[in-house]
């Protein structure tokens, strides 16, 4: 059977298909009476579609836009207004003529509230996109004269010294910022112009191959037929010719090391399935959280690893560099608020929730401590809807914001600090101590007194001690 206008109009199929549609429909003949309304019109005046029909328009919708269309003849397109109440809705209406006669009018229309939902999810999902994507320059997020300056020398130096550029290795824990250090010396080589401004930066993660024969397709590419199936295909290493290829988890690399170690040796590739040999000239940097002296064959190890650069875990930096970062995400957020909703957003941190929030260990390093510190604002934040017509807002983050676990490591690892330090107490400091605690101080004014004899001996460890020591 062949689908016809004649056909259609008879199974009254344009019905069926505007009930499931999440637009309203109304139409209306030249005298505003209702001679269709859809599922989604009827729900949203509360009637039955069967009600509807024939009767005005006005019963229902009391400021129908299609009253304008009836006088005017004239299309409306997207207006919003307001109708029964506190409810509004957008809506486009349309005249309709037979034979340039006007016999009707229809308008297709939604609920605001649905749109500003839908809206109000994308601005969330925008501001979430905004906090954690990668950072674009490392300098930028941890700054100079910390434990990473000698890393950023260190890590220019691999493509800016004076005998070339050369390829590189990147160790270091999850989440240490591995990524971001192989896009540093990418925009470096940039900037200095031992690469092109338009040259390429190609990562690929080489774990999430199983199969060797796909990884090397990947990284080499395949020439038509060399495989039941296979097309011509470039490879990573002409993808990043004359750029950088970034080898991420290279300690999976395994299966295919010996071909890697050719291309390395004589600058040349050979896709898969094919005799010819194609130049290239790649700058390689290959990133793991293992030991690849380990597990690289030693002639491949040597020729990547000619520069080693050590990313130091997050615990393992000053408390002054984790005060930068810290102080990095808090604007960052701020400036995503502004931008996201054009408020003045000011984040502030009671003393103790600053304290814990600094020194609270982090196993999956700058990435946590970033996603923690923005989860503790978040919960810290008014909602949207309490804030309409607000310009500046401060809000203040304290202890009971920041997520359980945090708060409970930041215990269990101060405990421990405790402990070491009051181990580590010098007889006199001991003895000072025990002197200004015969004389009824306690421990905040102990630390005070002491500060003035040129000890630097917080209260809470004079707590700890005391208490250890039941004086």
């Amino acid at each position: 059977m062949k689908l016809t206008r004649e056909l259609f109009d008879s199974m009254k199929i344009y019905e069926h298909m505007f009930d499931m549609i999440s637009d309203g429909v109304n139409v209306v003949d030249d005298k505003g009476i209702l001679i269709y309304s859809n599922k989604m019109s009827a729900e949203y005046c509360n009637s039955k579609q069967t009600d509807m029909i024939g009767h005005p328009i006005t019963n229902f919708y009391p400021n129908a836009m299609l009253l304008s269309v009836l006088r005017n003849k004239h299309a409306i397109l997207n207006e919003k207004i307001h109708y029964v109440g506190s409810k509004r809705y957008v809506c486009s209406c349309y005249p309709i003529f037979d034979k340039n006669e006007f016999i009707g009018a229809f308008s297709v229309f939604r609920d605001v509230q649905d749109i500003d939902g839908l809206n109000r999810k994308i601005k969330y999902l925008e501001m979430q996109v905004a906090l954690n994507k990668p950072e674009d320059n490392m300098e930028a997020v941890v700054g100079y004269g910390g434990t990473l300056d000698a890393v950023f020398n260190k890590a220019k130096k691999t493509v800016g010294s004076l005998g070339g550029p050369r390829h590189c290795i990147i160790t270091g824990q999850s989440g240490t910022g591995k990524t971001l250090l192989a896009n540093l010396i990418y925009n470096y080589s940039k900037k200095i112009g031992v690469i092109s401004k338009n040259a390429p930066f190609i990562e690929i993660n080489c774990a999430q191959f199983t199969n060797p024969d796909i990884a090397a397709m990947e990284i080499f590419g395949s020439e038509e037929g060399a495989y039941t199936g296979s097309k011509r295909k470039k490879g990573l290493f002409e993808q990043a010719n004359g750029g950088i290829l970034f080898l991420d988890e290279a300690h999976a690399l395994e299966n295919y090391q010996n071909m890697l170690l050719k291309a390395i040796e004589t600058g040349k590739i050979r896709r898969i399935g094919s005799i010819s040999e194609i130049e290239i000239n790649v700058i390689i940097i290959a990133a793991s959280t293992k030991n690849l002296q380990d597990v690289l064959l030693p002639e491949l190890y040597q020729r990547l690893g000619q520069y080693e650069i050590y990313l130091p875990a997050l615990n393992e930096r000053s408390t002054n560099e984790k005060e930068m970062l810290m102080n990095y995400f808090v604007r960052k957020y701020e400036d995503t608020v502004k931008k996201t909703h054009n408020i003045e957003y000011h984040v502030k941190f009671s003393k103790e929730a600053h304290e814990i929030l600094l020194n609270a260990v982090y196993p999956r390093n700058i990435r946590q401590f970033r996603d923690i510190i923005n989860f503790s604002i978040d919960s810290s934040s008014p909602l949207i809807e309490d804030v309409k017509g607000e310009n500046k807002i401060t809000t203040i983050v304290n202890t009971s914001d920041i997520p359980f676990e945090i708060a409970e490591n930041f215990e269990t690892n101060h405990t421990k600090l405790q402990n070491d330090s009051v181990n580590k107490l010098t007889p006199q400091l001991e003895k000072e101590i025990n002197v200004l605690r015969s004389q009824n101080y306690g421990p905040r004014k102990i630390s005070k007194k002491l500060k003035e004899m040129g000890y630097n001996l917080p209260y809470y460890k004079i707590a700890y001690y005391l208490k250890s020591n039941n004086k």
